[in-house]
This record gives structure tokens, C-alpha cells and sequence, in this order.
């Protein structure tokens, strides 16, 4: 009989290797309850409610929708800083979601945070060489000596002067503070960094100048964002891909320059039309899309779409079962997208 040969795999079939961050239809739900032991009213607040997506190395997706939306509650379950109430969370194919703290501490050196409030977010009475450091000291990288030295170009990489060390946070202005917040992210090397609304507190200028350094970051050390906000023009400067959110569900997923010049969502188009344009003739002329209706409530569980009261092309079908995310790259949940 003649000895079969096997071909060795091409590089098209060779297992295909796992994204950095996969989320699984997330859930985040909060119990509650109001009034009285007796009279009181009992249920269950669905903060993020079936979120999926999965993120590349080196890549940003951005998460928007209105406050409430559950964009800061899907970040805190990604990181598992609140425990989702189900899904899954992969971080380099390893699911993470159930891992206790003892258990995920090797983990958080992966995956860092930078907050929205820079003024919060750092100990006033710690000088910022020893914030930047102390994760530095907490996983026991490199040694004294060379922690000085590796905080001193962290700060010069975010554009902080590094003579400026021994200084207190009230010592800088809200833009330099956020700058030391990226340097105390980066300091344990991290792959992946949840950025939730981190330019929201600063002023115009300082947001493109924080933004533009996040950019060059990503670009000279690989790391991946989930950028999480409410100004769609920051968003379309960062993004790769783009989830709107609402009521704790995505309700379209696509990269970002399709989002922005063909959106689907009923949702997405209105919030689109909300963002000012810089050409005035432009802005008198467009037409700006109201949303009108009932607001929902996230302690409230929906049949249907849980946009269909605002929905401006809602059917009665739209209110029987929910949409599904569906498509390919660019994925919407809705019934009637164009």
C-alpha cells in the first residue's frame, strides 16, 4: 500500500490565534430594593445586559451612548473589578470572568485602567514619582534603582517634565494630571487599557492633546484601548471600531469610518446628527434627528427593542421580541436597519 504523505498546514489553516479580549454576552445585573420590608418594591437593575465583542492587539474600540448607558459598568465587568452576573470574558484566551482575586492578580498587570476624574484619581499625598511607581512595587518589577529611572521616562514619554517627580498632584493642571494617570497605566507594561472617558473632565485643547498622546502610545507599544465616551468626534479620532450602547446592550458594531458615514441604527443616526459640525452653513442646513417618547429604565425588563417607544420607524413587530447583533463587520440589532 502506498504511504500517504501529509502536507504540512499553510499558514491559512493553522489554528487561528485567539483575540487579546473576547467578551461573551456579557450581563451585569444589580438587585434592589425600595420602601418599606413589606410594602417595598423588589427587582433587579440590568446595567449591561448581553454585551459582546471581541478586541485585536494594538487596536481601539471605542464604546458611546448616553449616560446610563452602561458603558463604565461593561468596562468594571471586563476587568472584573464588579462580578458579571453571567457571560464570559477571555483575556489571551483565558477566561477570567470567574477567577477570584487571589487568582487574577497576574492578570491585572494586563490589564490597567486610566479613570475620568484626574483629579480623583490620584492620592493627593503621594508625590507622583511614588504613584507611577507603585504598581511598579506592587508586581516587584526591575529593582530600586531602576524603578527611579524607568518613572522618570514614563513621565518624559507622556510629556511631563521629569525634574517635576517630587511634586504633589495639586502642583498640576487637570491635562498634566491625566498624563500622569496614562504613566501610572503603562508602568507594569500593560496589554490592554480601559480608557472610561478620560478627556470628559478636560478642556477642548487638553482633550486633543491627550488623545493625540494616546494615539502615538498605541502606535510606538502595541497597547489595545477600550475607549469608552460620549463625544462622537473624539470617538471617530481614536476609534477602530465603534459599539454604541443603549440601555446596556450594543446596538451596532462596525469599524469606524463605516459607522460614521453609513450608519444603520435608528439610535446610532440620531446621535450622530446631535454632533455639531464646524462648518456653520453646514449646521444651519442638516436636518437634526429628535429622539421623542419615553425614556427607558434599566430596572424595567423589555420584551422587545428596548428602543422601539423613541423609535422614530418602530413596528409593532419591534415590540414582540428583541433584535439580535447581527452582520458582519458592521453589526446592528435591529429589525428595520437600512
Amino acid at each position: 500500500m502506498a504511504e500517504v504523505m501529509t502536507a504540512p498546514l499553510t499558514k491559512s489553516k493553522a489554528a487561528k490565534s485567539p483575540p487579546l479580549l473576547d467578551v461573551r454576552d456579557l450581563k451585569v445585573h444589580f438587585p434592589f430594593h425600595r420602601g418599606g420590608l413589606f410594602t417595598g418594591k423588589s427587582g433587579v437593575v440590568r446595567a449591561v445586559d448581553g454585551v459582546s465583542f471581541t478586541l485585536e492587539q494594538g487596536k481601539t474600540l471605542c464604546l458611546v451612548g448616553e449616560s446610563g448607558c452602561g458603558k463604565s459598568t461593561t468596562a468594571r465587568g471586563i476587568l472584573n473589578l464588579v462580578k458579571p452576573t453571567s457571560g464570559e470574558v477571555y483575556l489571551h484566551g483565558q477566561r477570567i470572568d470567574r477567577l477570584s482575586e487571589p487568582e487574577m492578580r497576574p492578570y491585572r498587570r494586563e490589564m490597567q485602567m486610566i479613570f475620568q476624574d484626574p483629579f480623583a484619581s490620584l492620592n493627593p499625598r503621594m508625590p507622583v514619582g511614588k504613584i507611577i511607581r507603585e504598581p511598579m512595587d506592587i508586581f516587584g518589577l526591575y529593582d530600586a534603582r531602576d524603578r527611579r529611572l524607568e518613572v522618570m521616562r514614563l513621565m518624559d514619554m507622556v510629556g511631563l517634565n521629569p525634574r517635576f517627580v517630587n511634586r504633589y498632584p495639586h502642583e498640576f493642571s487637570g491635562g498634566q494630571r491625566q498624563r500622569i494617570g496614562i504613566a501610572r497605566a503603562l508602568a507594569v507594561q500593560p496589554s490592554l487599557i480601559v480608557c472610561d472617558e478620560p478627556v470628559s473632565a478636560l478642556d477642548v485643547s487638553i482633550q486633543a492633546q491627550v488623545v493625540n498622546l494616546l494615539k502615538e502610545l498605541q502606535q510606538k507599544l502595541g497597547v489595545a484601548y477600550v475607549f469608552i465616551a460620549h463625544d462622537l468626534s473624539v470617538v471617530r479620532h481614536m476609534a477602530d471600531r465603534v459599539g454604541v450602547m443603549y440601555l446596556g446592550r450594543i446596538v451596532e458594531l462596525a469599524p469606524a469610518e463605516e459607522l460614521y458615514h453609513a450608519p444603520k441604527h435608528p439610535y446610532t443616526k440620531a446621535l450622530l446628527s446631535a454632533v455639531p459640525l464646524p462648518d456653520p452653513n453646514a449646521e444651519v442646513k442638516r436636518e437634526r434627528i429628535k429622539l421623542e417618547g419615553e425614556v427607558p429604565t434599566p430596572d424595567k425588563e423589555y420584551p422587545g427593542c428596548p428602543f422601539a417607544d423613541r423609535c422614530p420607524i418602530v413596528e409593532e413587530s419591534c415590540r414582540q421580541s428583541p433584535p439580535r447583533l447581527e452582520g458582519g463587520a458592521h453589526q446592528v440589532a435591529c429589525f428595520k436597519a437600512d
